[in-house]
């Protein structure tokens, strides 16, 4: 494991030039939100409904125990309140960054995948024919399909019963906090500490209940809510995995971005290394020869003399 810090890489320093480097991706989350909007505002498929599948969708209309308010606070800013802790517990600005950015992406593309299936299908809702038909008297044109009469904003909201976007929205954003979590914590090391999964299955038994109390408030079928939680867990798996290693990863801890950084500055600094290193084996190299030179200097002088001598006798 690579436990290093990068010292001045915080919000403060580098938070404007990391959000500059990745401009194109906030660009595109501002595009994803506004197809949302629109997919929330264009009519669904009109489905034929007849009276003999009014007996699945006379349940009553209920108030919504989880209010659509909610769900951006529990699914959005209550993961970012928890990004924000470890930042102030070890600051670094690649994590924050990148885990708001996979958050928001997670969240986004899972709102324009739930909504533009909501308004391709158009399945009733289980309480659609209050909605349909206000006073109880059902109405049916000659082809047997239902021949509404209520308000049209209730009416076109109960056509996008499949999937849930509660449900989506919630293992949307609590999914990619539980996947961090578990990076972050370190909950797959292999040393079989049970507890670390208590805080990861949290969020998921979050969502889980939010999923059981759209089925409660017969305001969708369970089958909206089962393909609503996995696409909303799916997307946040992918999102998460394009900043962060797996959570199982010994550098799952940390993001892609930040090893890339300690890769960097470790390669910048090997260079000056060997230069010194090499001015050192110069300075060795030098030092060895000066006294070299200081010890033949220094030597007996009569030992020379006779070397001179017998040098005059071999000629």
């Amino acid at each position: 494991m690579r436990e290093a810090q990068l010292g001045t890489h915080t919000v403060r320093t580098h938070g404007v030039t990391l959000a500059r480097k990745h401009m194109h991706d906030w660009l595109i989350l501002m595009l994803l939100a506004a197809i949302v909007v629109i997919l929330n505002v264009i009519n669904p498929f009109y489905r034929y409904v007849g009276k003999d599948m009014m007996a699945d969708l006379k349940y009553p209309m209920k108030e919504n125990t989880v209010p659509v308010w909610a769900v951006p606070v529990y699914a959005i800013l209550l993961p970012m309140v928890v990004f924000l802790l470890f930042y102030l517990r070890r600051p670094d600005v690649y994590d924050l960054h990148h885990a708001i950015l996979g958050l928001l992406f997670s969240v986004l593309v899972t709102g324009v995948i739930t909504d533009a299936i909501k308004d391709a299908v158009g399945r009733p809702r289980p309480d659609f024919f209050w909605r349909c038909f206000p006073d109880g008297k059902d109405v049916y044109d000659q082809w047997g399909n239902v021949e509404c009469h209520g308000q049209k904003d209730i009416l076109k909201d109960g056509r996008k019963s499949f999937p849930s976007g509660h449900t989506s929205w919630s293992f949307a954003g609590l999914g990619f906090l539980s996947l961090y979590l578990s990076g972050k914590i370190q909950a797959f090391d292999r040393r079989g500490h049970v507890a670390k999964l208590c805080i990861v299955f949290l969020p998921l038994l979050v969502a889980s209940l939010v999923a059981i109390s759209r089925v409660d408030d017969y305001r969708h079928h369970w089958q909206d809510v089962f393909a609503g939680g996995l696409i909303g867990l799916i997307v946040a798996m992918f999102c998460y995995l394009q900043f962060f290693p797996p959570p199982y990863h010994v550098d799952g801890w940390g993001t892609y971005a930040y090893f890339r950084v300690l890769e960097e500055i470790h390669a910048s600094t090997q260079p000056t290394n060997a230069l010194n290193a090499e001015a050192q084996d110069e300075n060795h190299q030098n030092e060895s020869n000066n006294a070299s030179m200081e010890m033949s200097s220094t030597a007996d002088p009569g030992t020379a003399v006779e070397d001179l001598e017998s040098g005059r006798r071999e000629t």
